[in-house]
Order: structure tokens, then sequence, then C-alpha cells
């Protein structure tokens, strides 16, 4: 095998591995930003439950206020009045709290899509490359093979 020949082989089999080593490094970077998102998925599932805590406490802190204030002004805590304006602050609590807990739910189903999104791409970023290295390897060798097979001389055509 001639020096070229056997230069073409190496540039061949070095591409081959770069365009493997590309496809991985690829990959690697969306499973990384893949575990980031998911990360993230799970901080703000976390805000989203003390977002629901906080208000339930909150909550709890009005009512024994507004309990202390009508018993200090004398009035009857059983009294319709009342007893609807408590029932409306519960009511309200439940509302907030529903909707916070409905939103984060949607934000973590977000952050859970973006996370397979990433790896997905990351797959076929490296099955990608891994065609082209294939194909990169195969066409070398096509060149290779016409180079060993082409005669020497350089002699042009015969003629009649």
């Amino acid at each position: 095998m001639s020096a070229m020949l056997a230069l073409q082989a190496f540039s061949a089999v070095a591409k081959f591995a770069g365009a493997m080593q590309a496809g991985q490094a690829e990959q690697d970077a969306r499973e990384s930003e893949a575990f980031n998102i998911e990360t993230e998925r799970v901080r703000s599932q976390t805000n989203a439950l003390q977002r629901h805590n906080d208000r339930l406490e909150q909550y709890r802190l009005n009512t024994k206020a507004n309990l202390a204030t009508f018993s200090a002004t004398g009035r009857d805590i059983g009294r319709y009045n009342v007893k609807s304006f408590m029932e409306r602050q519960k009511e309200i609590t439940t509302q907030d709290t529903t909707r916070s807990d409905i939103m984060g739910m949607f934000e973590a189903m977000k952050l859970a899509q973006a996370a397979r999104t990433s790896r997905a791409e990351g797959l076929a970023a490296k099955q990608s490359a891994t065609i082209r290295a294939y194909t990169g390897l195969i066409d070398s060798g096509i060149n290779i093979a016409e180079s060993m097979s082409t005669p020497k001389g350089g002699g042009g055509g015969g003629g009649k």
C-alpha cells in the first residue's frame, strides 16, 4: 500500500472516530441539559408545595385573628354573617391552594416534557453522527479501493 493510500485510510479512520465522538458529546450534553431540567422540575414542585403550605398557614393565622377580633368585639361566632364570612375565607383559601397546585403541576409537566425532548434530541444527534461517520468511512473505503484499482502510469486512452 502506498503512503498516499495509507494516509487516506488513516484520515478515514480519524474522521470516523471524530464523528462518533462528536455524536456522543452531543448526546452527553443533551443528557446533562435534561438532568438540569429535571432538577428544576423538582425545585419547582418544592416551591409549589411551599406556596401551598404558606397559604394554609396564612389562612390559619387569619382565622385565629378574625376569631379573636370577633370575640373581642362581642360578636357571636355562630351568627350567620360571621359564620358565612369564615366559610367564605375557607373557600377562597381552597381556591387559592387548588389554583397554585394546578399551576405547579403544569409547570412540572412542562419541565418533564422538556427533559424528555432534550434526551430525544441527544439520541437523534448521536444517531445522525453515527450515520455520517459510517457513510464517511464507506466513502473513504470506496475512494481507496478506486485508487488501488486505477492503473499506474497515467497513460491516456489509446486510440484507433
